[in-house]
């Protein structure tokens, strides 16, 4: 099991040690050039502090207790839990921290459902260092944080104006949501039970309660579905 890196070069910690009142922000990405890029990003601002990094879930963990953040900035994609689950046990073994995510995928597929986990907010990597850090702020003073056209979307779901609610989709829930987007992605069952830890059997019920909400009569029908729901998803940037 690989440790979390946490932050204690000699520079960084003098560094840190100026910051008197700033904000502790741990960093959990998979991919180390986003890491370090957003250290340092982060290190250049008086109010925030980078305590530490962690590339997967089980490090994460670890680094909480032993760097006590105020604000962890978690991105969806991590290779031995989703984004997802991962808020659900952060938010009830630390109800007080705050957690953005901040990811790639597009935040119409994942904003709300991440809000409902215990997220405070959601920023794509898109959005720049300006945009990053609007967002770090403002879930740092117990705001949430989504774009300006999310929350539209989210408010118009919750008026009525909107048929999101009453979609297929909407009737899955998180774990079944998420075998179905990765079936769509063109991972079998034994692939989502890896990705998702859990027994292929998990996952095959899985699939049949996603059939069955969906109206579906077989695995064959099931995949095309998810496949035409993955490809007609916005993409980032799109």
């Amino acid at each position: 099991m690989q440790r979390a890196k946490v932050v204690t070069e000699p520079k960084q910690m003098a560094s840190a040690l100026k910051k008197k009142g700033a904000k502790r922000v741990l960093i959990v990405d998979d991919h180390p050039v986003f890491r370090e890029g957003l250290s340092v990003l982060l290190s250049r601002e008086p109010d925030l502090e980078v305590v530490g990094q962690a590339d997967r879930a089980r490090p994460t963990l670890t680094a909480i207790e032993r760097c006590t953040p105020d604000l962890v900035l978690l991105d969806l994609s991590l290779p031995d839990k989703s984004g997802l689950e991962l808020v659900k046990d952060l938010r009830a073994g630390h109800p007080q921290l705050s957690i953005l995510i901040i990811s790639m995928h597009d935040e119409t597929l994942y904003a709300e459902r991440l809000l409902r986990a215990g997220a405070n907010g959601y920023v794509m990597k898109e959005e720049g260092p300006a945009g990053i850090l609007h967002a770090i702020r403002q879930v740092l003073k117990q705001q949430v944080y989504v774009s300006p056209k999310m929350s539209a979307r989210i408010v118009n779901s919750f008026s009525g104006r909107t048929e999101t609610r009453n979609s297929p989709i909407s009737q899955l829930t998180d774990r079944e949501f998420e075998v179905f987007r990765l079936i769509g992605e063109g991972n079998d069952s034994r692939a989502i039970a890896r990705q998702l830890s859990v027994s292929y059997k998990t996952v095959d019920t899985h699939r049949g309660h996603i059939k069955e909400k969906l109206g579906l009569n077989s695995g064959t029908e099931l995949i095309c579905y998810a496949v035409r729901w993955v490809e007609a998803q916005p993409r980032a940037g799109t």
